[in-house]
């Protein structure tokens, strides 16, 4: 075991540990053990990677100016940072993950995030210098891993990195999924349905009319999505504190975001107001609000399909059988891809109302849930992500349709009486409606007996590509 100290005392840490009394003493306060997210850790790696490259470019531009160089200001010796830049990468690789031992639900607006990562970070270097664990009198968490750093720039930022990235792939998946939904619109662009409104019988309608509610949904949620990086773009690194780059040099405010650009290929932008991009984080609000619309579209979606497919509609639309249902009774089929879709757009809409509550709690200068709200967003971007790809791979490609009994399911419904409206009026469609409903006959058999239409006319107004027709055309009467 090695002795480590702060201000409020000290701790035993063992030998070979990479993480140290601040990470120690988080783990202590927060006995949480929901896992923070590994996404979040890796940008932290990459945010700290910027900043170790913009203090090297400092250096350098310090010694090569004959007039700064002679400055009393003491730089960090080369050797050390390229170390950092070492340790930072494998950060952003995901490794040595096991080493951050701080929980997701915390307290500190992050400071127990980036002091587990400096710790790790420091700890490395340390070992590729040919120092051991703890031996910070040569590489310091503080004075070298967070050199012209605060939690309060480089925790956000990093959320904002790691959720731009995750942006990008729910972008993907929505567009994947959507194409999955065009192509059953497509097959059954011509099959005919019963359209239902408060689940009763409405009026015809066809398969594919249905697919495109929910493709033209999908497209919506994509381009709402497509706009979510112009709003998360904007970060605080470079602030310090609270927006206002106190103690931090002016060379390393400019440069450090351009770097981070470089690394990421994302587009990052610094703030044209520091302080303000520390203070309010309703950004986060506005792109959780997207997230929850596209989960109340998902759920719409496989909540019509589930029904559909159940028993009570009498299965005209058959979803793939993906596990079986029960324990105790045999050969019973679940719809479990909707279930799982369904559970994750409530779970995105109880972490709307976390994140917007939280967002809320911010006082004058800083907010300090940033890591249950950077949680809970990243909660959602991977959970819709992960029902996207379900959906579209283990429900909407198999979907099956039955088109024939579609077709007589909705000559017999006294609701195809609609489309008879422009030719014989309500009253008269009403009475056929009525015998239709009273003698259990299809329109033809009731129009034969009423003699409301010549019969070939009533075929031709019924066929479908006249049903599915947008209005009418006086023409046609």
């Amino acid at each position: 075991m090695r002795t480590e100290s702060d201000y409020l005392g000290s701790m035993e840490i063992p030998d070979d540990a990479l993480y140290g009394i601040h990470s120690l003493r988080a783990k202590e306060n927060f006995p949480d053990t929901t896992p923070f997210h590994i996404e979040w850790y890796k940008a932290m790696g990459t945010v700290k990677r910027a900043c170790y490259l913009t203090y090297k470019e400092f250096s350098n531009a310090m010694r090569a100016d004959a007039e700064i160089s002679k400055k009393d200001f003491s730089l960090i010796d080369d050797k050390v940072i390229d170390s950092l830049i070492g340790s930072s990468v494998e950060i952003a690789e995901g490794k040595h993950f096991d080493q951050f031992v701080v929980p997701a639900i915390q307290g500190g607006a992050g400071t127990s995030i980036n002091m587990n990562v400096n710790e790790i970070i420091a700890n490395l270097a340390l070992i590729r210098l040919g120092h051991n664990p703890g031996d910070y009198k040569f590489v310091d968490p503080i004075e070298h891993a967070n050199i012209f750093q605060s939690t309060n720039d480089v925790v956000p930022t990093a959320l904002k990195v790691a959720t731009l990235q995750l942006l990008g792939v729910l972008e993907e998946s929505i567009n994947n999924l959507r194409f999955r939904v065009e192509e059953q619109e497509k097959k059954h662009r011509g099959s005919l349905r019963l359209g239902y409104t408060q689940m009763q019988a409405a009026v015809p309608s066809s398969w594919g009319q249905l697919f495109s509610t929910y493709s033209e949904a999908l497209a919506r949620d994509w381009w709402r999505v497509s706009k979510c990086f112009e709003r998360i773009k904007v970060v605080n690194l470079g602030g310090g504190a609270i927006g206002t780059g106190i103690g931090t040099p002016r060379f390393f405010i400019m440069e450090v975001v351009n770097q981070l650009h470089k690394l990421t290929h994302l587009p990052i932008t610094r703030s044209e107001n520091l302080n303000d991009a520390t203070a309010n984080v309703d950004t986060f609000v506005e792109i959780h609000a997207t997230m929850k619309a596209h989960a109340v579209n998902l759920e719409k979606m496989v909540s019509d399909l589930r029904l559909m497919a159940s028993d009570i509609a009498a299965n005209q639309l058959s979803i793939p059988k993906r596990q079986v249902g029960s324990s105790v009774m045999p050969g019973k089929i679940n719809p479990v891809i909707a279930e799982y879709v369904i559970s994750v757009s409530h779970r995105v809409y109880s972490n709307d109302q976390l994140i917007s509550g939280l967002c809320g709690q911010g006082v004058l200068d800083l907010n300090a849930y940033i890591p249950l709200i950077g949680h809970a967003l990243l909660d959602s971007l991977k959970l819709l992500i992960s029902a996207n790809s379900t959906l579209m791979l283990n429900m909407i490609q198999g979907i099956e349709v039955d088109m024939e009994s579609g077709s007589e399911n909705l000559f017999r419904n006294p609701s195809i009486s609609t489309a008879l409206l422009p030719y014989i009026g309500f009253n008269r469609a009403a009475a056929l409606a009525n015998e239709m409903k009273s003698k259990g006959l299809n329109i033809f058999e009731a129009n034969e007996t009423l003699k409301l239409m010549e019969d070939s006319k009533l075929r031709e107004v019924v066929k479908p590509e006249n049903l599915l027709k947008l209005g009418f055309s006086l023409k046609e009467i």
